[in-house]
């Protein structure tokens, strides 16, 4: 019984690991489309505010020194950015970057990791408008 007792007493005061990120797929980011307009999974609600990863390809930036980009499901070769959240695409997330990185060509699949933002925004200096954001982000090709 004591061992039990120092055990259960060890793994209590053990510091908690940092969660890792978890990998979100384009196709499983909403459960429906309504009246309301696109209704976010589940998984990706109880994700918002903790560390992700995706992949995909980066489209054309609206500028070559961008602090931002959009994330596809498939290479495009025509920039997606929308006039509105109304319009927002099933298929795109909207990355900001911890850091300004070179652009990588479109068809070169690329892992963003960073952490996931959800709910309608505008950025300050672009007034693009996005649902669904992954800020804080690094990337890396392969």
């Amino acid at each position: 019984m004591r061992r039990r007792a120092l055990l259960g007493g060890l793994l209590a005061s053990a510091p908690a690991r940092a969660e890792g990120p978890q990998q979100l797929r384009f196709e499983a980011l909403y459960k429906s489309f309504g009246i309301r307009g696109l209704v976010f999974a589940d998984e990706v609600m109880s994700r918002s505010g903790k560390p992700v990863a995706i992949t995909g390809y980066m489209a054309p930036p609206l500028k070559a020194e961008s602090s931002f980009f959009v994330l596809t499901r498939e290479p495009l070769a025509l920039c997606p950015f929308c006039q509105s959240d109304a319009d927002w695409p099933l298929d795109i997330v909207v990355v900001y970057l911890r850091r300004i990185a070179p652009l990588v060509n479109a068809g070169v699949r690329i892992n963003v990791t960073g952490r996931l933002e959800t709910g309608s925004w505008a950025d300050p200096e672009s007034g693009f408008v996005s649902q669904l954001r992954i800020v804080d982000a690094t990337l890396r090709t392969g």
